[in-house]
């Protein structure tokens, strides 16, 4: 980091000075800010708001602190004022170890090879100017080449080979396609400016759903027998206006693949590469024959020995994605779909890097490519889930916005300091393609859906063994707390339970678990609970179905479907049952029966394998037997039923084990909700934060067990 200077500090206060997590008003200089900004991280983390901004405020007082103790130390002032200074920026940097001992996630970024968080830079120029100080200049620095994902193995199909035959001059001319030059830059040239935008979707919403402004809708009937509703008709005029990425967040069972595929068609960008999980290859390629049938659609399966390489549309799963990408990045297509594109999120993956390097591919290749990533839950832990996805739209480069969002934060006229540039750069961000409506405001006609909660008493031998269990789990958790505090040094005080304390033995224990693999940690005790629950969740579904009708079971784990089934066989009730190891024909079947078929009163779905992309909606009524580690899964789940078609109330019931950490977890999952509704409805809810539900439910589980022996 450069070092300041020219700049002078406030004169020290006499008599001593405060401690930094109550800085006196009267206080001027750095040092003043950086105790207000700590006490401002203290608080966030005693109330559990560890988000993106929290962390990285963390991070730069933790740095600012290294400098302003360096410049201390051989700053021209009397010996007097340096102890008077050095005993503030000590103050600091005990809250900053305080804080960092209650969130163990924080210990990293103290370190002085951390690499600096989205944001720093630009929170820095803030502390500067905010203690009067000149603000140093820094080299801008140069996003590093992105590593190229590697592949084990690169196939290339025979009916590719003959397309390049049949067409010798597939290549592009590459001079047709200017290069992406960042715009001449007046007031944001050296800002960091990822922080600041992930923070606008944090903080600035102002009550405004995330939705661009989008044209009246078109024409509604688009062949025999086929309607679109007004809101899917609007993206479609979008794309025919000339308007070339989205960010189509659009609650699930608002029908974003009609949407897509028509916008495809609309600017005449075919061929079409859509990506997508397994589990709706086959509903992918039979929503083109629907929509779009005058465009034929090749699946790739495996090695792709049979896919027709002269289609308009190629589907391609993300799981053998990594032998294609060589072909695919050459075929030349002119538009790009990503289904369920919060699987990309984590850019680490091998998953994201092969994406965002096709997109890289198409936007060299292609001028104005469509691209459009397809999500009903963009946002699943953090906000900085969006990262990947505005990458793949080209919105961003990895490090800063490219030229075009460039342009638009300059035409803003502010920087990140002033409080207004924030709003502003949400609705520019917005205005490059975010689409999100949500049921209650584009299809009324869809009636409401509620959560339903079941406690059920897991009796018998093997409900006592989970509850004995659990009682061993808590006491190897006390006894671990209480070595912990022993071991402390003389002269430490404690009343009460040391919160600090019980997450730092948590994450022991959520790691020693992990590594040693042994048969008490919160997953197997899930799995053991989701085992005991089974047959009384399917009795419960039986009486469903014979009562109301069809009925959509959903479990986590292979031998809960397995003892489901048993149990629905000895109900003499027909069911079906989609599995991750399907073919896509036995999936298709099975969607089939139970849709077709009135002896099909039950579908048994995996929450992996069905929890996207298919249609469901001749149930109203789902039962979750076990509890999906996130809220986003539940209502991707749910909404398999509660979607466009559907003409009755969807009630969905959760199997909860009662006086178990099972009714702990389901609460965990529950607090998770509302980043989506912060971030992208424009609601009030505080956003969630990013939340390891395992070590959660531990922490509650220790605190309980402590609170007990007071």
């Amino acid at each position: 980091m450069a070092t300041r200077g020219g700049r002078r500090q406030g004169a020290p206060r006499s008599g001593g000075a405060r401690p930094a997590s109550r800085p006196a008003q009267r206080e001027t200089g750095l040092i003043a800010v950086l105790a207000k900004a700590v006490r401002d991280v203290e608080l966030a983390v005693q109330r559990g708001r560890v988000g993106p901004s929290v962390r990285t405020t963390f991070q730069v007082v933790a740095l600012l602190v290294r400098e302003e103790r360096g410049r201390v130390k051989t700053e021209a002032i009397s010996e007097a004022a340096r102890a008077d200074k050095m005993k503030r920026i000590d103050a600091v940097a005990t809250v900053l170890a305080r804080t960092a001992a209650r969130d163990g996630t924080l210990l990293s970024l103290l370190a002085e090879d951390a690499p600096l968080l989205d944001g720093a830079r630009t929170l820095m120029h803030e502390m500067y100017q905010k203690a009067g100080l000149e603000t140093p200049e820094e080299p801008v620095e140069k996003a590093a080449p992105q590593a190229t994902a590697k592949v084990d193995r690169q196939v290339v199909p025979q009916s590719v080979i003959s397309r390049r035959l049949a067409n010798p001059f597939m290549e592009p001319d590459y001079e047709a396609v200017p290069a992406m030059r960042r715009p001449a830059t007046r007031m944001l040239s050296t800002w960091e400016l990822l922080g600041p935008l992930l923070r606008s979707f944090e903080e600035a919403s102002g009550g405004a759903i995330s939705c661009m402004e989008l044209p009246p809708p078109g024409p509604l009937k688009v062949g025999d027998g086929l309607e679109l509703m007004p809101h899917q008709s609007q993206v479609v005029e979008a794309a025919a206006e000339g308007h070339r990425t989205f960010l189509l967040a659009d609650e699930p069972g608002l029908g974003k693949t009609a949407q897509a595929l028509l916008a495809a068609k609309a600017a005449d960008a075919f061929p079409l590469l859509a990506v997508v999980p397994n589990v709706v290859k086959t509903n992918w390629a039979r929503e083109a024959g629907i929509w779009t049938p005058h465009h034929p659609a090749t699946v790739i399966h495996g090695d792709g020995d049979e896919i027709d390489a002269f289609s308009d549309i190629v589907i391609v799963n993300y799981e053998v994605l990594d032998r294609h990408v060589g072909w695919l990045g050459k075929l030349g297509f002119r538009a790009m779909v990503v289904d369920e594109a919060h699987f990309i999120k984590n850019k680490s993956s091998q998953r994201s890097r092969h994406v965002l390097e096709l997109s890289e591919q198409l936007r060299k290749r292609t001028m104005r490519p469509l691209l459009m990533a397809l999500t009903g839950t963009p946002l699943i832990n953090d906000v900085e889930d969006f990262l990947a996805i505005w990458e793949f739209l080209g919105w961003i480069d990895g490090k800063e916005p490219t030229s075009e969002l460039m342009a638009e934060l300059e035409d803003i006229g502010l920087t990140p300091v002033d409080s207004e540039f924030y709003p502003q750069a949400r609705e520019a961000v917005i205005d490059m393609g975010i689409v999100r409506r949500r049921k209650i405001d584009v299809a009324k006609d869809i009636p409401a859906r509620r959560i339903a909660d079941i406690p059920v008493e897991l009796d018998g031998a093997l409900g006592r063994s989970i509850k004995e269990a659990e009682r061993t789990l808590a006491r190897r958790l006390v006894k671990r707390y209480e070595s912990a505090l022993a071991a402390r040094d003389a002269g430490v005080q404690v009343t009460g339970v040391d919160h600090a304390l019980v997450r730092q033995v948590c994450t022991w224990e959520r790691r020693d678990a992990d590594e040693a693999d042994t048969g008490d940690n919160v997953f197997t005790m899930m799995r053991t609970i989701g085992q005991a629950k089974a047959v009384l969740a399917a009795d419960y579904a039986a009486q469903l179905a014979r009562n109301v009708g069809k009925v959509v079971f959903f479990a986590k784990h292979i031998d809960v479907m397995d003892a489901a089934e048993a149990t629905f066989a000895q109900r003499g009730l027909g069911y079906s049952s989609i599995r991750g190891d399907q073919t896509p024909k036995a999936r298709t079947a099975a969607i089939d029966s139970f849709t077709n078929d009135p002896a099909t009163q039950i579908i048994v779905c995996s929450l992996q394998a069905a929890g996207v992309g298919i249609n469901l909606q001749v149930s109203s009524n789902v039962v979750l037997a076990e509890l999906s580690w996130t809220d986003a899964e539940q209502t991707q789940a749910i909404d398999r039923v509660h979607r466009i078609g559907q003409d009755q109330p969807v009630t969905a019931w959760r199997i909860i084990a009662a006086q178990t950490i099972d009714a702990r977890i389901a609460e965990l999952i529950s607090d998770k909700a509302g980043l989506a509704a912060r971030a992208l409805d424009g609601s009030d809810e505080a956003v969630a934060k990013s939340v390891d539900i395992q070590l959660e439910a531990l922490i509650t589980l220790l605190t309980d067990a402590l609170v007990s022996k007071e």
